[in-house]
């Protein structure tokens, strides 16, 4: 925060060990930017984040909402969550939990029917939710193939669980992971690779609905505070006794070091065989959290030098995301902050170090001006390259009082990854990058099934808008969706790595990343002008090393996990 349409689905089964190779793989040789249209009126959802912004300046209307594209009932089609604030006093006495007080405020699920459009299905499925609701997080915790939800909010947040007959059922209490506190993004991963998910929960600061002034004393400048106002927090952490119930363990096994937490992505950034976790946090350190492999973790953000940015300064970290967006096989990272600190990326020096590259590739002087949450990498034209998608608005509405070159309302974000550097094609890539909204939450996933990737976004006080990805299917792609075994059945941790005559990608399963939201859980690649993949190498969190041969493009494709590491072609 502050300092802060229907086409017909290809799916093909297989239940199926490949050698590494760098290099990037090459696509389209000219910087085409994209096209992306608002489809969400026409797609039958309508929906409006309520913050309820008060005169006091409570810092909690500034941060939601946030979203999440799943596939809740196996239909193959992403349905649509969206998480809704509640209505505050003017004062809100301390110790207040708010609550929804109608329809108006709740949290709502969009059902995607055969011909594209949605359906509200929320009282049905029993999703309206309760409380100042803020982020959720997708997965199967009990592997029984259909995806529950974790929803967080201010004071206490809710498990469903997914019935498997389009209702869920609230067991958050009785699973032991109800929380308290304040809330933001959580994670679906398997810590301890047992093959059950186990739950990360991020909590932003020690708060409550004390009457502080900030800003200004005078009429029109009273602001939001500055999280240095207030102390940090630890996270938690609920490990998976496969038994229904959850065990808080975060001191136990090193996660419990306090922060800011608004963000959170998940990688193998070491490449040993061990899921690592990184968190956005405000105004303070960045966290990167490695896996010794032995069921805990040390927070190792200052010695792999993705703790600060190029100046050793602290920012306002809020959105993130851990993908290779140079292709060398190693997972690199991007967060996002506020106006005048510049997006940070960091490359993986393949050593346990980053290096800050927001110089280098573009990205400081295409976002010093811009305040961006909810970020993903996705390779919008299937070139082969992964680019920059960013939902952006500052969260101060005096901003422009203090600091007139700066804006409140900003339009999102499109960053080109040419394969050398990130060039800005938003003004070339439709409407939707001329509208200013308060971008907050931002999931991304192929909606329609047309091997392009979509985005869903929320904004604060305001719609959420369905981006339709238009861009001229000029390159090839392919999808892939992994169902585990012996693994967690979404396979979160995954690492897969795609081979083709003009080098590889890697990528890894995870429906976490971006601002307080969920994406889609199948991996999706652009394969350039390239007619197959020549290999596909899966890393099961199991262990298990999986290869497919010679993979037609343009199909999605469902991979199940095979006993032992196989080959098939």
């Amino acid at each position: 925060m502050r300092a802060l349409l229907g086409l017909s689905l290809v799916v093909v089964f297989i239940g199926v060990s490949v050698a590494r190779q760098t290099g990037p793989v090459a696509g389209s040789e000219k910087p085409l930017p994209g096209k992306f249209t608002d489809v969400t009126s026409s797609l039958a959802v309508h929906f409006d984040y309520l913050s309820s912004h008060t005169p006091r300046h409570y810092l909690l209307e500034t941060m939601g909402g946030g979203v999440a594209l799943f596939d809740y009932d196996n239909d193959g089609r992403l349905d649509i969550f969206l998480v809704n604030g509640a209505p505050l006093q003017d004062p809100t006495p301390k110790g207040t939990i708010p609550q929804k007080t109608g329809p108006s405020y709740w949290n709502r699920l969009y059902h995607q029917k055969a011909d594209g459009t949605f359906e509200d299905v929320t009282e049905k499925a029993g999703l309206q939710g309760v409380g100042y609701g803020m982020g959720v997080a997708v997965g199967d915790y009990d592997n029984d193939g259909f995806e529950d939800l974790y929803v967080t909010a201010y004071g206490g947040n809710k498990l469903y669980h997914n019935n498997g007959d389009g209702t869920f059922t609230d067991v958050a209490e009785k699973a032991g992971v109800a929380g308290s506190g304040w809330s933001t993004s959580a994670a679906w991963v398997d810590l301890d690779n047992d093959g059950l998910l186990d739950l990360v929960v991020l909590r932003y600061l020690q708060w409550d609905f004390d009457d502080i002034w900030c800003g200004e004393h005078k009429e029109g400048y009273r602001a939001y505070c500055h999280p240095d106002v207030f102390q940090p927090i630890s996270p938690l952490v609920y490990h998976n006794d496969g038994k229904g119930h959850f065990t808080e363990v975060s001191q136990k096994i090193g996660l419990s070091k306090p922060g800011k937490g608004l963000g959170i992505a998940l990688a193998d950034y070491d490449r040993d065989g061990h899921i690592d976790l990184f968190v956005a946090n405000d105004s303070m350190v960045e966290f990167l959290d490695h896996n010794k492999g032995d069921g805990t973790f040390e927070e190792t953000g200052l010695v792999s030098e993705v703790a600060v940015d190029g100046d050793g300064r602290t920012y306002a970290g809020m959105g993130v995301d851990f993908a290779d967006y140079n292709n060398d096989g190693w997972p690199d990272l991007v967060i996002t902050d506020l106006a005048n600190q510049r997006y940070a990326l960091y490359l993986n020096n393949r050593d346990s170090t980053f290096t800050y590259s927001s110089f280098t590739s573009g990205v400081a002087r295409l976002t010093m001006a811009h305040s961006g949450w909810g970020v993903r990498f996705l390779d919008y034209d299937n070139d082969g390259w992964k680019d920059l998608l960013i939902a952006q608005g500052h969260d101060l509405d005096t901003v422009e009082l203090s600091y007139p070159n700066l804006h409140y309302r900003e339009p999102m974000l499109l960053l080109r990854n040419t394969g050398k550097e990130f060039l800005d094609v938003s003004s070339a890539s439709g409407d939707v990058f001329s509208q200013p909204w308060l971008g907050r939450g931002m999931a991304v996933g192929d909606i329609d099934n047309d091997g392009r990737l979509d985005a869903v976004v929320s904004t604060n006080d305001g719609p959420a808008h369905i981006l339709h990805n238009e861009t001229p299917a000029q390159n090839h792609w392919l999808t892939l969706k992994l169902v585990g075994h012996k693994s967690n059945r979404d396979a979160i941790g995954a690492e897969v790595k795609l081979v083709t005559a003009k080098g590889q990608q890697c990528a890894t399963v995870s429906t976490a990343g971006s601002y307080l939201s969920s994406s889609d859980k199948r991996v999706h690649i652009g394969l350039g002008s390239e007619s197959f993949a020549q290999s596909i190498e899966i890393r099961w969190p199991s262990g298990i090393q999986q290869t497919l041969k010679n993979v037609r493009p343009d199909q999605i494709l469902q991979v199940d996990e095979p006993p032992s590491g196989t080959a098939a072609k």
